[in-house]
């Protein structure tokens, strides 16, 4: 069995990383990092080299944490969504784990179309990680 994390070097994707890596160590088990590409708009106080330092650091992260792992890119053209279905389905999972952001009660109303399609056709349990969880 194993851990799937859906991860963007977002606040959101870095929070589900941090918390993969804690169950995967409570639970003795792999590791798979499905890495999106965050391109479409870097927020208010990040850039393209703001990610490569985060996409640096959580990398670092995952080697010292003693986690085995393997990373699966998304490609450019793909529907995350898939990409992450797909890894589910590939091996036994045990937990699929994704970020979320923070929402206004209003926005709680609408959810990003991937989470939503991870949510409902995921075979297995989803946890949920809003941004700025901190796993330590």
């Amino acid at each position: 069995m194993n851990i799937v994390v859906g991860y963007l070097p977002t606040p959101a994707g870095r929070a589900a990383l941090r918390a993969g890596i804690t169950e995967a160590t409570l639970r003795s088990t792999d590791l798979v990092v499905v890495q999106g590409h965050h391109t479409k708009r870097w927020g208010r106080h990040t850039g393209p080299e703001d990610t490569e330092a985060a996409v640096k650091e959580d990398r670092a992260a995952l080697d010292e944490s003693g986690v085995s792992y393997e990373l699966v890119p998304v490609a450019h053209d793909a529907d995350p969504a898939d990409v992450i279905l797909e890894a589910t389905d590939r091996d036994r999972t045990a937990l699929l784990v994704i970020g979320t952001r923070r929402r206004t009660p209003v926005g709680k109303l609408i959810m990003a179309p991937t989470t939503q399609r991870l949510l409902l056709e995921a075979g297995c349990p989803v946890l949920c990680v809003k941004a700025g969880y901190d796993a330590a």
